[in-house]
């Protein structure tokens, strides 16, 4: 990993890390070494222990997917009924199909989890961009001397101005 994302409190500890601060504290070395020696907190040395049992294998982050779904998730049945409109009607627009399930299935969901769930099953298309790409010129450079002239023009401010003149003056450089 080579770059660490803003959100991130800590950095995750290697395998062989967590592999040799188990094996040293097995040893019979004191807690407090081990973690001083590892860069690592107490709990997490005692929570290796805990799962060690003489492989890497045992040591290796398992997944924090969750068993369940979230208890306000949409329900299958809601889902089957997205899906169903969408299957007799390709063209319908996320305000239709939100009238149609609160007037006919009794959907009761805000409507942009409607949305957020019309997208997840890919039904949401986006319409591509009509406007064209900026395809940038050649700059035209000449070969010969003379045949593209330049002129810039800076105001002349009046505390620079020593004259008696009141009139506003200007630079011309070629």
């Amino acid at each position: 990993m080579n770059t660490i994302t803003h959100s991130q409190r800590y950095l995750p500890h290697e395998l062989n890390t967590k592999f040799y601060a188990v094996k040293l504290y097995r040893t019979g070395v004191g807690v407090s070494f081990v973690c001083r020696r590892y860069h690592i907190s107490k709990s997490s040395l005692l929570r290796w222990n805990k799962k060690f049992d003489g492989t890497k294998d045992s040591l290796v982050n398992k997944s924090h997917r969750p068993l369940t779904r979230h208890p306000n998730s949409h329900t299958d049945e809601e889902l089957k009924w997205i899906r169903d409109y969408h299957r007799r009607n390709p063209k319908i627009s996320v305000c239709e199909l939100y009238g149609k399930l609160r007037a006919n299935k009794g959907y009761s969901r805000h409507p942009g989890s409607l949305y957020r769930i019309y997208r997840r099953l890919g039904y949401s298309s986006y319409a591509p961009s009509t406007k064209k790409k900026r395809k940038p010129q050649p700059y035209d450079t000449p070969t010969k001397l003379g045949v593209k002239w330049q002129m810039d023009v800076k105001y002349v401010p009046a505390a620079c101005y020593s004259g008696s003149v009141p009139q506003k003056f200007y630079q011309y450089t070629m």
